[in-house]
């Protein structure tokens, strides 16, 4: 007698979007140098009928939240577990920018090990191309 196999929390994830009518979900990831350009990318995706997030901190500008150095290096790490629960949610990721810093190319990675179809808006800065 076989059993049925057990659904994982993704593919459960997956059902219950499917079941909802949840239109695709798309993440943003890269630099918060280019917030602009992720504002710019968000609008186009939600006029294009997507549930759009994105970075909600740019801790390169000051801010009272992240004023010292304690808060900042809290904050720093509950926003990278934030953005690593988005990428799980999200049916795919668009990095934005010319430029990938260490923590986008994680951002790529963790994407690319849950099998998130990951798109630039600029091409030439995927990690991936570096290994051809």
């Amino acid at each position: 007698m076989s059993y049925p196999q057990l659904l994982t929390a993704a593919e459960k994830l997956a059902e219950g979007k499917a079941g909802l009518n949840i239109p695709t979900i798309v993440v943003i990831c890269g630099s918060t140098r280019f917030m602009d350009d992720m504002a710019d990318a968000d609008r186009e995706l939600t006029w294009a009928g997507h549930i759009v997030v994105k970075p909600g901190c740019n801790m390169k500008q000051l801010d009272p939240l992240w004023a010292s150095e304690a808060e900042a290096e809290a904050g720093k790490a509950r926003l990278d577990d934030l953005h690593r629960a988005k990428i799980r949610l999200a049916d795919e990721v668009l990095v934005v920018g010319p430029y990938i810093g260490d923590s986008t190319r994680a951002e790529i990675a963790y994407a690319r090990e849950l099998g998130k179809p990951v798109r630039f808006t600029h091409p030439e800065v995927d990690p991936a191309g570096e290994q051809q």
